[in-house]
């Protein structure tokens, strides 16, 4: 298998935090079944992470015989955002603000990465990578604003007073 450098890692780090997302949209829905403009969000968010996920394929598809290794990396990336996410949404008694919590944690997380991503490829003056991380960065922006709202609209909908459980 061939080697990737620092950025094809990076470029495989936000493939599979692309893909794990499509999954964590779909359960967070789940959660906020009944909530239709929240679940309209997750909707989007979900086919914006398949567009990401599809670009970030083509591109790695570019990178003369390193595509098996990038995708294997993705791959890792996105069965340890999923394990996260499994921990952190498990029991019986997650709801929608739990949900949204975790999101705020994740969206942030991949906000950060295609930064990162942005930062590294202009540095190293790939523009096809500089390109899809103008593209993308912008969308993380919204979904990370999108989840931190609809979790403070969440929170405002329970009793700070009840009991737990």
């Amino acid at each position: 298998m061939a080697q990737i450098t620092q950025l094809e890692s990076k470029l495989a780090e936000v493939l599979g935090l692309a893909q794990a997302a499509q999954q964590a949209t779909k359960k967070v829905a789940r959660l906020a079944k009944g909530e239709k403009e929240l679940v309209a969000l997750l909707d989007r968010m979900n086919a914006e992470a398949k567009e990401t996920e599809k670009r970030c394929k083509a591109l790695a598809e570019k990178r003369d015989g390193k595509k098996t290794a990038i995708n294997r990396k993705a791959r890792e990336t996105k069965t340890e955002a999923t394990e996260m996410m499994g921990t952190y949404l498990s029991g019986d008694d997650v709801d929608a603000l739990d949900g949204f919590e975790f999101l705020t944690m994740a969206e942030a997380g991949e906000l950060g990465h295609w930064e990162i991503v942005k930062t590294m490829a202009t540095k190293a003056k790939d523009r096809p990578l500089v390109r899809l991380a103008e593209w993308a960065t912008p969308i993380q922006q919204g979904h990370v604003e999108a989840v931190r709202t609809s979790s403070l609209q969440l929170a405002e909908n329970e009793d700070p007073n009840e009991p737990e459980g």
